[in-house]
């Protein structure tokens, strides 16, 4: 059972942590690049908090976006703003997303996000957890994955692994952390093809794209190619 509530509580947590960390930033810091290739520092918090707005229109029942070309180009406007104009964006767009999760309304209903993905409103803010978190870690500047809140990390690993399920050109591959197990890649009678061992962050970061993996056992064959988010 998704606990809305519970989310939308870690999701103004990761926020806070966000902001302080954002708060300590200059504006030349702000245009160095991120970890995410072709994006600077400024990219990734622009992302986020046009990805605040954009799920208030998920939960109101507009388009996530008005079309892919728009959200880029929102980026790119936002982008080379100085840090205080980004942190107040910041503030506010997560304020306003905290207030829509908070108003009354049908969490089991049906809702669309981008290129026709439905989801559950209900699991929306564990989503926008998801973006603050990883983000937050894009950012490179002293958080890492080894840093994200022990209850994330195992939902998150959970959420990736039931996304690669079922994929074709994913081998049945199991998931270990030593002491929980996860299952993804296509369906097999005959059990998994491939063990993947590892700490949540190394699972976690190879699942989400953040990490190469080199850091895996992987037993029954070489490390699968995950397809991209």
């Amino acid at each position: 059972m998704i606990d809305h509530g519970h989310d939308l509580a870690c999701v103004h947590a990761a926020t806070e942590r966000l902001l302080i960390a954002v708060g300590k930033l200059d504006n030349a810091s702000v245009t160095q690049p991120s970890r995410l290739p072709g994006w600077t520092r400024g990219h990734v918090l622009a992302h986020l908090a046009r990805n605040a707005d954009a799920l208030v229109n998920v939960l109101e029942g507009r388009p996530m976006y008005v079309s892919g070309e728009a959200r880029d180009a929102d980026i790119e406007r936002d982008a080379p703003r100085p840090v205080d104009v980004q942190l107040a964006d910041l503030r506010e767009s997560a304020a306003r997303f905290q207030e829509t999760g908070a108003a009354p309304a049908d969490w089991s209903r049906t809702v669309e996000l981008r290129n026709g993905v439905t989801d559950s409103a209900s699991r929306v803010p564990f989503r926008r957890w998801v973006e603050v978190e990883l983000h937050h870690v894009d950012l490179g500047i002293g958080y890492e994955l080894e840093d994200l809140p022990a209850e994330f990390t195992e939902r998150e690993i959970a959420f990736l692994a039931d996304r690669f399920a079922g994929r074709p050109d994913v081998p049945p591959t199991r998931l270990t952390d030593g002491t929980r197990a996860w299952s993804t890649g296509r369906e097999t009678d005959d059990g998994p093809e491939v063990t993947v061992t590892g700490s949540p962050a190394d699972l976690l970061g190879w699942l989400a794209g953040r990490r190469t993996g080199a850091a895996l056992k992987v037993d029954g064959g070489p490390l699968p190619a995950l397809p991209p988010l």
